[in-house]
């Protein structure tokens, strides 16, 4: 039984979250040379469920790959992904992170007085020759009408960058929100109550 696990994200906030359950974790980022952006461009017609699951999974397989191509000790891989929805419409059904501040006004318009789903995948490996352990948790959030000039000083914060849906729920656009149901840090990036939930499968305490 492994005391630890790699984490393979460079997201800041899963490494909050982890923390703030107590559970130690070492990083196994990307190599040199290794494309893990590419894996994130949409199939043609994917549903966003799908979406998610699937970029995690494929996080995942090159995760446990790093791994077999390092002299590391084994314990078990975390990863994750999130994703922005706005269901069944034809532009929004996967909402990721914005290329420039173009798009993201364009994705910031387009959430302006809706309610959009918030979806994170979390896949666990517990051992190397198992397949991973994977969840999909799926969050609603209604955002208040934003006018123009909300949403452009909202992009001079830098904020919406690298951000799917090209915001944060712990950062200025909070105050965006009028109203959330489901898991407040899955929207975030990391459920904690469903990872604590793949941990304790894999024997790994949180507090």
């Amino acid at each position: 039984m492994s005391n630890f696990i790699y984490l393979a994200s460079q997201s800041p906030r899963r490494q909050e979250l982890l923390k703030q359950i107590g559970v130690r974790y070492e990083m196994l980022l990307p190599l040199p040379g290794e494309d893990a952006e590419s894996i994130e461009t949409p199939l043609p017609h994917e549903k966003a469920r799908d979406y998610v699951k699937r970029v995690t999974l494929a996080k995942a397989s090159l995760a446990l790959a790093r791994w077999r191509k390092s002299v590391l000790p084994w314990a078990p891989i975390l990863c994750a992904d999130t994703t922005v929805s706005l269901p069944n419409s034809k532009d929004g059904e996967i909402l990721g992170k914005p290329i420039d501040a173009d798009d993201a006004h364009r994705i910031l318009k387009m959430l302006s007085g809706k309610t959009h789903e918030v979806l994170t995948a979390v896949a666990l490996i517990s051992h190397p020759g198992d397949l991973p352990n994977c969840i999909v948790q799926i969050s609603d959030v209604e955002f208040a009408n934003l006018s123009t000039e909300q949403i452009d000083g909202y992009i001079a914060t830098q904020e919406p960058f690298g951000k799917a849906g090209a915001y944060g729920i712990q950062g200025s656009a909070g105050a965006f929100i009028s109203k959330i149901t489901g898991s407040y840090s899955g929207i975030m990036g990391l459920p904690l109550y469903e990872t604590a939930q793949l941990l304790d499968h894999a024997r790994i305490t949180c507090i």
